[in-house]
C-alpha cells in the first residue's frame, strides 16, 4: 500500500521546490501573483535597445490589443529590442505565455524573456521562446565578478516547446543563486550559480510577430543560506 502521507509531503515539497509540478505555479496557487500587465497603455514599461550600444527605433513595435489584452510585438518595424519592467526583483516566479503568429516558409522563429537583467541590458539571463525549440537559459552573466557568456542548451532535459500558433507557458523561477525554467509541465534546465541576485524582467522582440499574456509575477521572500 502507497504511503499516503509520505506521497502527499513529498508532492509538496516538490511543488514548493517548483521542480517537477505538471502545473504552472501560477495554477497552483493563484495568491500573490503581479499582473506586470495591469497598466494597458504599457507605462512602467521601457523599451531598450538590443545591444545596448545600439539605436532605439522611433516607432514601437509593442503594444496592447484592446479586443483579447494581449501584448503584441509586431517584430517588422524597429529591430532587436527588449520591453523592460521598470522595477527590480530579488528572489521570484515570472508567469509568462506567448505564441509566435506562424510565417509561411519561415522554420526559425525567435524571441525571449529576461531576468535579473540589469538597466541596460548588458548583463542578461534570458528563457529562450522559438517554435518547437528553445526551453533553455543563456544570457551575459558574472562569473566570478566579471561578465561572462553561458548557455545551458546542451542541459535542456527535454524539448517542451510547442510550434507556432499554438501557446506556450514558461515560469522562471529566481531564487538565491539558482534559476530555474519550467516549459509547459516540466523543468527543462536549471542554473545554479548566478552571481546575479537581483534585476530587471523584459520580453524580447527579434523580428517575429509574438504575442504575450498572463505576465506575471509573484515575489518569494529571501531565504536564509
Amino acid at each position: 500500500m502507497r504511503n499516503t502521507a509520505g506521497f502527499l509531503l513529498l508532492s509538496g515539497l516538490l511543488a514548493v521546490c517548483g521542480w517537477s509540478q505538471a502545473q504552472s505555479a501560477l495554477d497552483t496557487d493563484a495568491r500573490g501573483w503581479v499582473d506586470l500587465l495591469s497598466d494597458k497603455s504599457l507605462r512602467g514599461w521601457t523599451r531598450v535597445p538590443v545591444p545596448p550600444t545600439a539605436a532605439l527605433g522611433q516607432v514601437s513595435q509593442w503594444k496592447v490589443d484592446p479586443a483579447s489584452g494581449n501584448l503584441i510585438c509586431d517584430g517588422d518595424k524597429t529591430g532587436h529590442e527588449m520591453l523592460r519592467y521598470d522595477r527590480e526583483f530579488g528572489d521570484f516566479l515570472l508567469h509568462v505565455e506567448y505564441r509566435f503568429t506562424p510565417r509561411e516558409g519561415d522554420a526559425k522563429y525567435n524571441s525571449g524573456i529576461y531576468v535579473r537583467n540589469n538597466a541596460d541590458g548588458s548583463i542578461w539571463h534570458q528563457a529562450q521562446t522559438g517554435s518547437s525549440s528553445g526551453g533553455y537559459l543563456f544570457g551575459n552573466t558574472l562569473v566570478k565578478g566579471a561578465a561572462q557568456r553561458i548557455n545551458l542548451r546542451d542541459q535542456i532535459k527535454e524539448n517542451r516547446v510547442k510550434p507556432a500558433g499554438e501557446w506556450n507557458t514558461f515560469e522562471i523561477r529566481a531564487e538565491g543563486p539558482r534559476i530555474s525554467l519550467w516549459v509547459n509541465g516540466a523543468v527543462t534546465v536549471e542554473f545554479p550559480q548566478c552571481e546575479v541576485e537581483r534585476g530587471y524582467v523584459a520580453l524580447e522582440a527579434e523580428g517575429y510577430r509574438i504575442e504575450f499574456r498572463n505576465v506575471k509575477l509573484k515575489e518569494l521572500p529571501r531565504r536564509q543560506p
